[in-house]
């Protein structure tokens, strides 16, 4: 049986900061690549092919995410569990998590790229998609849907790797992938007109190999995470503590996705210009939201590990420290974003009405983001002890149930797309501050007391 460690890194000694920074900076890196996938999709198609194509792309988002968001809960849960093995050096219930995540995964794939095929019209329809975007974007969603398997396989090799502290070696295989797919979307849509349907070919076979990759270089190890063809199968114990951490923060994500689907039917009621328009903001937040994406998951890796080790002390000030690391990130990001929105979304079409709405949009909520980093660095933390439950709750409150009763209350008392973009930040606000009165008054210090 494999026993070396040598890519892996171990977390519960050393400088916290310095852990949290080297973890998170390639994992950063490779998050900004993998979201070059749908970014150059929306640029190529936006300025090659026109904005009903950038449309079509652009509003599939919340139904994309929406089919995955269970998955990645998964991969989180994989992850976390992993992490707690590796820092209490049970190599065995190591091999048996990663091994049940892989199997796991592939069962998903199948199940959900055949929700995802299915569905994809019927969603568009419940999201009123203007007819001048439909057709392409049922074309796009479907091909999308039926490469799902790539992307998940990606997901959880990268998530078998990080939980054991190694985010470089899945940054690398990303970064040849998305060059890829830039060559792929040029190619399909210029060379052979293929207009959306060739940049979802493209993403599909990017991200088939990336997952390939991750999963032959898994094979090829031989380090205690390695995987072995006569090791393949699901332990039922293991994969219920990978649920009972995964379930929560994968079912918040599929759920607040999947309420987003009418967010962008209040969105599309103002026409295919302010669909085109919402779609470059949330081309543009995805990025925004990585460095404090990338930090979250180190944090989760970084508790997990030192969860396992018993090391509460460590947990605290890790959550500390992720939080300031954070909002630094974010300030200046704010400030280069509020500048410069009008050339950004310039990028992605140049129609004078879809850039009015996607400034608007960039520079409305861009001001929030320290408050989102705060709570998803808190999430990540809680997480990482093992608590997926109250993430979930206090985030399906924020972004479901309080999102969706103020857009419906204020469609009705004004016309004014400003106030119905300024939701999504209030939900960011609202969240923030349950999180937060959670952490300092109830379960939080209780666990990690349990850790002593």
């Amino acid at each position: 049986m494999p026993a070396k460690i040598s890519t892996v890194k171990d977390m519960t000694e050393g400088t916290i900061w310095k852990h949290l920074v080297n973890f998170a900076f390639p994992l950063l890196i490779g998050n900004i690549f993998q979201q070059l996938y749908n970014t150059v999709d929306s640029i190529v198609v936006g300025n090659f092919v026109g904005a009903d194509a950038l449309g079509a792309v652009t509003s599939t988002i919340p139904i994309v995410i929406t089919l995955i968001g269970l998955f990645i809960g998964l991969t989180m849960g994989a992850s976390v569990v992993i992490s707690q093995y590796f820092g209490a050096k049970d190599i065995p219930n190591l091999r048996k998590a990663t091994h049940t995540a892989v199997v796991s995964t592939i069962v998903m794939a199948l199940i959900i790229s055949a929700i995802g095929y299915w569905s994809t019209p019927h969603l568009l329809r419940m999201m009123n998609t203007p007819e001048s975007v439909f057709r392409e974007a049922v074309v796009y969603l479907q091909i999308f849907s039926l490469g799902l398997g790539g992307t998940m396989l990606y997901n959880m090799g990268s998530a078998i790797l990080r939980a054991v502290g190694d985010s470089k070696r899945p940054l690398y295989f990303l970064i040849l992938a998305s060059i890829l797919n830039i060559i792929l979307d040029l190619l399909f849509v210029i060379q052979y007109g293929l207009g959306v349907a060739g940049v979802a070919y493209a993403t599909i076979i990017s991200q088939l190999i990336s997952g390939l990759i991750i999963f032959w270089i898994l094979f090829r190890s031989h380090e205690v995470h390695s995987l072995t063809w006569h090791e393949m199968g699901i332990d039922m114990h293991i994969l219920r503590r990978i649920i009972a951490v995964g379930f929560p923060a994968g079912f918040q994500m599929a759920l607040t996705s999947f309420s987003n689907v009418f967010v962008q039917a209040y969105i599309n009621s103002y026409g295919a210009a302010s669909t085109a328009g919402w779609g470059i903001y949330a081309r543009v937040d995805a990025f925004v939201i990585l460095p404090t994406q990338s930090i979250a998951m180190a944090v989760t890796t970084f508790v997990g590990q030192n969860a396992g080790a018993r090391k509460p002390d460590r947990i605290h000030k890790g959550l500390l420290q992720g939080l300031f690391i954070s909002w630094g990130i974010s300030a200046c990001i704010i400030t280069t974003l509020y500048i410069f929105a009008p050339y950004i979304a310039a990028m992605f079409n140049q129609d004078k009405a879809v850039l009015g709405f996607a400034v608007l949009f960039l520079r409305l909520n861009s001001i929030f983001d320290p408050v989102n980093a705060t709570n998803q660095i808190e999430a990540g933390a809680l997480r990482g002890v093992g608590d997926s439950r109250t993430p979930m709750m206090i985030m399906l409150m924020s972004f479901v149930v309080f999102r969706q009763v103020y857009l419906f209350i204020i469609s009705r008392l004004t016309e004014s797309v400003y106030f119905i973009a300024i939701g999504y930040p209030l939900g960011w606000m609202v969240c923030t501050a349950l999180m937060t009165l959670h952490i300092k008054r109830s379960g939080w210090d209780k666990k990690i007391a349990a850790l002593r």
